[in-house]
Parts: structure tokens; C-alpha cells; sequence
């Protein structure tokens, strides 16, 4: 199924957001990936792209072996069957850390299989936090379900803070 024209926008947020953790945690994340603007993701990925087509893979820039995944499940709740899935292929390739970006959450089956996942592989789950379409904030803004809301608050270590709310 395609991705509507609001999920693609919020998918290539998602991804520069991704890349710049990437390349602060030391993995090698051309400047190019990062300032990739959303034409040049449509032409890469193509008009009926899928989230699972947003894989990536990087390895630290002072060490090829050390490399991670990001995956971007299809489904709302990720399930047993897709972390399977995915631990598998990262067994198969040597890679032992990986980020899922995952759009609601995990099943609770999927969660307590975490445990067990954690003695192999280092798996962090990545999801927005949750906005109320009713809070008086979206409200003010005019925020419909579905929009992702960028928050910027003075930080007193920081200078300033980003974060980022998904409106349900």
C-alpha cells in the first residue's frame, strides 16, 4: 500500500532526524543523506514507496565491522513475527545493533520478547511522543490527527531542545 502524501512528509523528517543521530553517534552519514530534500527522497525511493524501504544501514566511521540498522516496520504494532524477522537477517550479516522506528508501538507478546532479544542484540525502539488533537496547544495551532508538531523549549544545558509530538 502507498503512503500518503502526510506520511511521506513525515517519513523524510523522520529520516534526516535519523541520520543526524547517526552521524553524532559516530557512524559514517554523508552530509548529502542528511540535507536530502523531499524531491530528491521521492526520486531515490520512488512515489509509491513503502516504510520498510527506508532501511538503513551505516557503520561507525572508525570501525566498518561496528554497524547498525534502522528499520521502519509496515505494521501499526510491531509483532514477534517482524522482530524475528529482523533479528534474523541481522544474525545473517554480522550486525548486532539496530533502531526500529516504529509508528505506534510494540504488542505486548513483542515487548516481553525484548528481554530475550536484549542478551544478542542492542534493539532500541524509536516512537514519537503523543500529542492530544484536544490539548489546548493543538487546539490553538489547529492541529488535525495524524500531523507531527515540532517543539522547541530554551534548554539551560542545550542552549535550546527539540522534541516532537505526534497528534492523536
Amino acid at each position: 500500500m502507498a503512503l500518503s502524501e502526510e506520511e511521506i512528509r513525515r517519513l523524510f523528517r523522520i529520516r534526516r532526524t535519523v541520520m543526524q543521530m547517526l552521524r553524532d553517534r559516530g557512524y559514517l552519514v554523508g552530509e548529502f543523506e542528511i540535507n536530502m530534500d523531499m524531491n530528491e527522497l521521492l526520486r531515490k525511493y520512488g512515489e509509491n514507496m513503502k516504510r520498510e524501504d527506508l532501511l538503513i544501514s551505516k557503520a561507525k566511521t572508525n570501525d566498518s565491522s561496528d554497524q547498525i540498522y534502522v528499520f521502519f516496520p509496515e505494521e501499526p504494532k510491531v509483532g514477534v513475527k517482524t522482530l524475528k524477522t529482523y533479528t534474523e537477517r541481522m544474525k545473517s550479516e554480522n550486525v548486532f545493533r539496530a533502531v526500529l522506528v516504529v509508528r505506534e508501538n510494540l504488542t505486548p507478546f513483542a515487548r516481553t520478547c525484548m528481554s530475550e532479544i536484549a542478551t544478542k542484540f542492542h534493539l532500541e525502539v524509536f516512537q514519537l511522543p503523543r500529542i492530544q488533537v484536544c490539548d489546548p496547544i493543538a487546539r490553538y495551532y489547529g492541529l488535525k490527527r495524524g500531523q507531527v508538531m515540532k517543539i522547541i523549549r530554551p534548554s539551560e544545558t542545550a542552549g535550546r531542545y527539540v522534541t516532537y509530538r505526534y497528534v492523536v
